[in-house]
């Protein structure tokens, strides 16, 4: 993958901590990732393949957990690393734009999604059906971290992330690129399947209880709605990301057989 280059490496105290095994292994096995050091237990360390740069702390389970947040399940092995290098939202579109017809893989666009656990379990998502990536805008989204990590289940390390300053102006790329924008809104007529059609599809998303903002909804194609019942007003965002990917992974499925 084509990226901007290194971000500044960071001061040790200010470098995300990424605990689990899942999150952990997953950076180590990534050779886009720096992982500056390494904190375990002997018996969450067996079976890692680590690099021999990498140091080692041994220590027991609560000191280990005086290392990340209260309670933070770290299954004895904690990783200190560098943030991933920045992703071109023009290279990315690039790589959608090599997919064959029958794998044109999904965007997800996330509006004012803050949630580390949402934004992790998206990523999760979109790693499980394929997608081409996720777009934020940088000052509304949270920075790498080892909820996220946590969450994602090493997905952070495989999906491309893209933080873009104007999120208008990243939606007018993405339409230029070809892509469908759907926004998701629960007012909205139309039902997600049938807006999908035959498009290369990017789907966006709003933060939970307010949704996508009005100018976001404008640089949208087309709003639709997943069709859940009414007695439930809405679905959390990482949940309707699943869905909404599910819905796309469905149609391609149909299609190719």
């Amino acid at each position: 993958m084509k990226r901007r280059g290194h971000r500044p490496s960071q001061a040790p105290g200010n470098r995300p901590r990424l605990w689990g095994r899942h999150a952990v292994t997953a950076a180590l096995a990534n050779p886009e990732r720096i992982v500056r050091k390494l904190w375990a237990t002997r018996e969450g360390i067996v079976g890692l393949d680590i690099p021999p740069v990498v140091p080692i702390t041994f220590a027991d389970v609560a000191d280990l957990g005086r290392l990340v947040p209260a309670d933070a399940p770290h299954q004895g092995l904690i990783a200190e690393v560098d943030p991933l290098e920045e992703v071109w939202l023009g290279d990315l579109l690039d790589q959608g734009a090599a997919d064959p017809p029958e794998r044109q893989r999904p965007l997800l666009v996330l509006d004012h999604v803050t949630d580390p656990h949402n934004v992790g379990a998206i990523l999760r998502s979109a790693a499980a059906f394929d997608a081409l990536g996720i777009v934020t805008q940088d000052r509304h989204a949270p920075p790498e971290s080892g909820a996220l990590a946590r969450a994602a289940s090493g997905a952070l390390e495989l999906v491309p992330w893209v933080r873009v300053v104007n999120l208008a102006r990243a939606l007018g790329e993405i339409a230029e690129a070809g892509f469908w924008r759907i926004g998701l809104a629960g007012e909205a007529t139309d039902i997600l399947a049938t807006a999908i059609g035959g498009a290369r599809v990017a789907l966006v998303l709003g933060a939970e209880g307010e949704g996508i903002r009005h100018n976001t909804a404008q640089h949208c194609d087309q709003l639709a709605r997943l069709p859940i019942s009414p007695r439930v007003a809405s679905l959390n965002v990482s949940n309707a990301a699943a869905i909404a990917l599910y819905a796309v992974a469905a149609r391609d499925r149909v299609q190719t057989n």
